[in-house]
């Protein structure tokens, strides 16, 4: 079999080239709100409108790119680069997105370049780095050279609540010979932590001294903004920083808390939204006697981020510390509804952390559901298409990087030979008006793109001298 290779200068050459193209499918992408709506869904768009409008988009580029693209019923799709083989190299990204929240400083739902930065909902996460693997598949079919292996692109779209997206491709599909999903960071992603996430809804006692609390867009992202409407009037409140306190009439006022908002496996450096309201009204004895159970309960779960004052802490020799963030509250029905989303080691189990948060319920009045319990994932880093992956990356930094694990969860989980590649670097500075993943303005370096496409091709082309099985 003859070896497949790129040339560096082949690379520069081609990224150079297209990349005004590229940014273009990604300003298209970028230009759909792909937000799940359950609502909305119909036969063919079975996560809502949003979510098939950007699959269809995707695919179109697919095609226009000299892929073979299929629509497996708007739950997800793919387009092949067939090669000698029916066995696949594969890439996976998602083209769903987490509602936009608060904060932005440009239109979330348009591509903004600036000063090196594209801004914008998905130019990360993860709309950006998918079109980046179109891109990267587009070279081989463009160099007309037929690959040992079948080259496939497989667009998710709904990553960011189901991955029911997933369940379907593998109900109906056999699981490529190997995949990676250009959705976290470099260098190489090789284990995720196990994901756990709850409701907790209390008796209705919202009407009291609380009337109303909302805060929060996702469960997996921590919020930058939340809202109390109390029972007050505002010249008896103190003032608090980051809080706005403004007269609601009719013996009302409404409180704004401004947090620090993020994806909620990356709690260091956030402030989280709902947090800073729980003190405020904790601590000027804002609530009935009726609520206090409820706001005892907010008390834990805002009282850590790593799972400490929830008796969850946990942490092992592969990945980070457990992580645990209460991500969105609501008022519904009379009743406060507040969700926690937690990321833990395998030092501790799905099961064990329900059976330590199941007795809050119970001793705070609250209803307790458990909303998902993934354990974790982990591929030996020693594995030759690991191998292949962190050597590709190292040759074009000039780095001696390692594989590693993260709190974050990926589409890597859900197949059998998998990792996460990309395109985030570690410890990378960027300026302050770049938000990250989930947050306001979410934004990427547009250099750091350009090199991970070019990554991501000879990635590709070394995984096809390998003996998959």
């Amino acid at each position: 079999m003859e070896k497949i290779s790129v040339t560096k200068e082949e690379l520069e050459a081609y990224v150079e080239r297209v990349w005004p193209e590229v940014l273009a499918d990604i300003a298209t992408l970028v230009s759909i709100d792909s937000v799940e709506d359950l609502n909305a869904a119909a036969p063919g768009a079975p996560w809502g409108p949003g979510p098939k409008a950007a699959l269809d988009a995707t695919l179109n580029i697919a095609e226009r790119l000299g892929m073979e693209p299929h629509d497996c019923d708007g739950y997800i799709g793919y387009a092949d680069l067939p090669g000698d083989s029916q066995k696949q190299v594969a890439v996976i990204g998602h083209v769903d997105i987490v509602p936009v929240g608060v904060g932005w400083d440009t239109d979330p739902f348009t591509m903004v370049r600036k000063d090196g930065y594209l801004l914008g909902r998905g130019t990360l996460d993860d709309k950006g780095p998918l079109v980046l693997a179109l891109w990267a598949a587009h070279f081989f079919a463009e160099r007309g050279q037929k690959m040992p292996y079948t080259i496939r692109c497989i667009v998710g779209a709904n990553e960011e609540t189901g991955l029911g997206d997933v369940d379907y491709y593998n109900e109906h599909f056999e699981q490529p010979a190997f995949l990676f999903t250009p959705d976290a960071e470099f260098p190489v992603c090789c284990g995720e932590k196990g994901g756990f996430s709850a409701t907790f809804t209390s008796e209705p006692v919202a009407g009291g001294t609380i009337v109303e609390l909302d805060g929060g867009t996702a469960g997996n992202a921590i919020p930058a903004l939340a809202t109390a409407v109390i029972r007050a009037s505002v010249a008896d409140l103190p003032a608090a920083d980051n809080i706005d306190i403004e007269d609601a009439g009719d013996g009302l006022v409404k409180l704004t808390a401004h947090g620090i908002g993020g994806h909620a496996s990356l709690p260091e450096g956030t402030r989280n939204a709902i947090g800073m309201l729980v003190d405020y009204l904790w601590d000027n004895g804002l609530y009935s006697p009726d609520q206090a159970p409820f706001m005892e309960l907010e008390r834990l779960i805002m009282g850590s981020t790593d799972g400490s004052t929830l008796d969850i802490a946990a942490t092992d020799d592969v990945f980070e510390p457990l992580t645990c963030i209460g991500g969105t509250v609501r008022t519904q029905d009379g009743s406060f509804v507040q969700t926690i989303d937690s990321r833990f080691p395998k030092s501790i189990t799905g099961e064990e952390i329900e059976a330590r948060v199941r007795p809050l319920g119970e001793r705070y009045g609250c209803k307790r559901t458990v909303d998902l319990m993934l354990p974790p994932f982990y591929v030996d880093p020693s594995s030759p298409e690991i191998q292949t992956l962190i050597q590709t990356y190292n040759d074009h930094t000039g780095k001696n990087e390692k594989p590693f694990t993260i709190g974050g969860g990926t589409y890597a989980r859900e197949f059998k030979n998998a990792a996460s590649f990309g395109p985030e670097e570690r410890g990378v500075p960027t300026p302050d008006w770049v938000g990250p993943m989930h947050g306001a303005n979410e934004g990427v370096s547009e250099q750091l793109l350009r090199d991970s496409m070019a990554i991501y091709i000879d990635a590709i082309a070394r995984l096809m001298n390998l003996d998959l099985d």
